[in-house]
């Protein structure tokens, strides 16, 4: 039975849903920032696999559909910002101003950060692109030479960072206007941030889905710049 469960070719994917439907209700009864659903649900995952033994392999190839709808997922989230469409007109040199800005500081914190604790160029080229959303950065890496899989937990372990002290930070420095948190949130914490937003306010949540194209759009042209200088 358990054998033919693991080798089923939806295995994964079964798995995944149900552990982060748990994560979500565990989130929900204690209302803790540090259970983050996608935190919680990653290292009951690890544990599973481990317990029982499952090779990654195996647990990688039958959740491959959640691999295969990230890209349209993240597509979706230009629903609000179509939707706030009129507010960006508006307050659109501050919005381009505030991405760019925060996908600069990003990327130069972490070739600085890497120089100061002499990582190597591959290692310094995998976390450049850790701001982004996953569907662009793992191709980014992948072009500037990096390790894709880390950088694909560095992307996750931003995202989760970024989700779960979001509203302390807006306490602490008295952030409240809708625009600049939802910025600070998409740029800084790409689509995991941007879920915070939406809990948030719906502008909250547009501006946001906004960041993640431009920082997107804008690191893929500033990390080869910026890796060049490794080589």
């Amino acid at each position: 039975m358990k054998e033919a469960l693991i080798n089923s070719n939806y295995f994964g994917l079964i798995l995944s849903i149900a552990l982060f439907i748990l994560s979500v209700r565990i989130k929900a009864k204690f209302r803790l920032a540090i259970l983050n659903p996608l935190l919680i649900s990653t290292l009951l995952c690890i544990a599973v696999l481990v317990v029982f033994k499952i090779p990654y392999d195996t647990y990688k190839e039958s959740a491959g559909l959640l691999n295969y709808l990230l890209t349209p997922a993240t597509v979706c989230l230009a629903i609000p910002m179509y939707k706030q469409l009129k507010l960006l007109k508006d307050n659109l040199l501050a919005v381009i101003a505030a991405i760019t800005s925060g996908t600069i500081c990003s990327i130069m914190s972490i070739f600085i950060m890497g120089k100061l604790f002499r990582l190597s160029s591959e290692h310094i080229a995998t976390l450049l692109p850790k701001s982004i959303t996953t569907a662009i950065g793992m191709g980014v890496s992948e072009e500037a030479g990096g390790i894709v899989t880390l950088t694909v937990a560095g992307i996750i372990i931003t995202g989760i960072l970024g989700n779960m002290i979001a509203e302390s930070i807006f306490r602490i420095f008295h952030i409240d206007h809708p625009i600049a948190r939802g910025l600070a949130l998409g740029t800084s914490a790409h689509a995991v941030g941007t879920a915070k937003a939406l809990e948030l306010g719906e502008v909250e949540g547009a501006m946001s889905s906004l960041s993640i194209c431009v920082a997107g759009i804008l690191t893929v042209i500033l990390v080869p710049i910026v890796n060049s200088t490794l080589v």
